[in-house]
């Protein structure tokens, strides 16, 4: 029988195991969680580029334009961009100047 005054600091490793293998035994291991909303995010001008596979000087005119305005946050000069809802919002755009040029 282990001493239950004896301070933590001076019980060996095996002792310790020995108190804490009845509390990890009886806990189910820990898988994340996978959600479908997990937002794919790109950060500034350069990473709307890489995102659209453009030059930055074109991904800042396109966000000039406005088109993506919903899926982009900016605060001073952090741009965030939700990137799934950017393509999404690329995509329509693209159908409706499509449509335009008809």
């Amino acid at each position: 029988m282990m001493d239950i005054n004896k301070p933590v600091g001076a019980l060996t490793v095996q002792e310790l195991l020995d108190i804490l293998q009845p509390v990890i035994s009886n806990q189910n291991p820990i898988h994340p969680e996978k959600t479908e909303n997990v937002k794919h995010l790109v950060y500034g001008l350069k990473g709307l580029a890489e995102l659209l596979h453009c030059s930055i000087a074109t991904a800042n005119r396109i966000k000039q334009e406005g088109c993506l305005d919903k899926a982009i946050s900016q605060v001073g000069r952090k741009i965030v961009i939700d990137a799934d809802l950017a393509l999404k919002l690329m995509k329509s755009s693209w159908k409706a100047y499509l449509r335009a040029k008809r």
